[in-house]
């Protein structure tokens, strides 16, 4: 999935504009809007700010895969905010389901570098 892909699907589930995250980043909304159709490169610095507004580390905005939350989330446009309907049972199911990709991420990392290093 597609870096600017991922931006819009947090930004959404944080009842972000477009205008909101532009004004924080001091730049034109239609410059914000291409980066999350994947048209402008992202230098870092600018990947650290958009992390930084959304409250979420580089990583885990890297690794977001919008599936797990989407898939049974009914969301409902009004004046361009999304109002997302999920339980606080679904959001707990799939913080778990996060911790526990995390947990498999990080043992996954180890055992590469134990391969990479000739230890496995």
């Amino acid at each position: 999935m597609m870096i600017g892909f991922k931006i819009k699907k947090l930004r959404e589930l944080k009842n972000y504009t477009q205008e909101h995250m532009a004004d924080k980043l001091q730049m034109s909304q239609s410059n914000y809007s291409r980066i999350e159709s994947n048209e402008l490169d992202l230098p870092f610095s600018k990947l650290q700010q958009i992390a930084d507004i959304l409250e979420i580390s580089i990583t885990d905005l890297i690794e977001f895969d919008a599936k797990y939350f989407f898939n049974n989330v009914h969301a409902q446009t009004i004046n361009g905010n999304i109002n997302n309907t999920m339980s606080n049972n679904e959001k707990k199911l799939y913080e778990e389901q996060i911790e526990g990709l995390k947990r498999e991420v990080t043992y996954l990392n180890e055992i590469l570098t134990l391969v990479k290093g000739g230890k496995l």
